[in-house]
């Protein structure tokens, strides 16, 4: 007892919570590198402080071989008491902020118009199971739209897909990669194929959701950057898109992040290929470096969890 009381002494006895939070990632994602990712720092950090700490320890938490590590009895039990010490802390930083501030704190949350995926309805709901004092606000729009709102700071978060090079300005959170898919009337001869390619579609009209001032933007992408070609025609919200498509008078792509809700049964819906592979998006969580807080961290966090999972399924 004396020998690791003196251990400890000699490595200052400090333990910095973010060594715990950097030991506790390591172990959640069973890797340095998804860890060093996840906190948003290099692996050399990480690996440098999971060091410090077991010098200050004094004893030995993960058993390295090769790439691979195991936790140790001391490391497990560091582990699990981590974890419990690092929620602690979260907890009080809530209802600090909360009472400090002394005001309604509120998450205002921007997604794309042509989304119908279900899992931001469900990180909404965890969200507020988890922090009810919050209070949650949310708009939808086209990717302009979008990010002229984040840059204005009138939106705190918004869910996109990736059309510019990552600003340095944004944190430029990763969330899932995903196929492109379109929904065509089941009366269009296409509907009767397994995908579709944008060749086959270069003679069907192509549905946009757009506003009127956002229509040339929208064309414009979709022409020069993925490659559509042939007519656009636009609907003010996803609603009205698939009622056009419904009404065989073209094909509507759709954001297809995560979960979608099935579709009519007088609708197909396919998945798109540019010729040989299918077009895949990346999506992600945007939010302005300068205005960035722990509870748009988490909201981030809770919707990247439950868009992988279904990723995966």
């Amino acid at each position: 007892m004396s020998t690791k009381l003196l251990s400890y002494k000699k490595g200052d006895g400090k333990l910095l919570l973010n060594q715990l939070k950097y030991f506790v990632a390591v172990v959640e994602n069973n890797s340095f590198t998804e860890a060093a990712s996840r906190l948003y720092v290099s692996q050399s950090a990480v690996s440098q402080q999971i060091q410090v700490l077991e010098e200050t320890l004094g004893v030995v938490l993960l058993t390295r071989q090769h790439r691979r590590f195991q936790l140790t009895p001391a490391g497990n039990h560091f582990y699990q008491r981590s974890k419990m010490i690092l929620a602690q802390v979260d907890e009080m930083t809530k209802e600090t902020i909360t009472i400090g501030t002394n005001e309604e704190v509120e998450l205002k949350i921007g997604y794309l118009r042509v989304y119908g995926g279900q899992e931001l309805h469900e990180a909404i709901t965890q969200f507020s199971e988890i922090y009810p004092e919050i209070t949650l606000s949310v708009i939808n729009g086209t990717h302009e739209e979008l990010y002229h709102e984040i840059i204005n700071d009138r939106v705190d978060i918004i869910l996109s897909d990736q059309r510019r090079a990552f600003s340095d300005e944004c944190v430029n959170f990763e969330l899932v990669k995903s196929p492109m898919y379109v929904e065509i009337s089941k009366r269009h001869p296409l509907s009767e194929t397994n995908i579709l390619t944008l060749k086959m579609l270069e003679n069907t009209p192509c549905i946009l959701i757009a506003a009127n001032e956002q229509k040339a933007v929208e064309e414009e992408y979709y022409k020069n950057t993925l490659g559509f070609s042939g007519h656009f025609i636009f609907a003010e919200n996803l609603e009205a898109g698939r009622l056009l498509v419904a009404a065989n008078q073209g094909f509507l792509p759709i954001e297809s992040v995560g979960t979608l809700a099935p579709v009519t049964s007088r609708v197909k819906r396919l998945p798109l290929y540019r010729t040989e592979q299918p077009i895949i998006r990346n999506y992600c969580a945007f939010w302005m470096k300068r205005t960035a807080n722990y509870y748009i961290e988490e909201f981030a966090l809770i919707l990247q969890k439950l868009l992988q999972k279904d990723a995966t399924l």
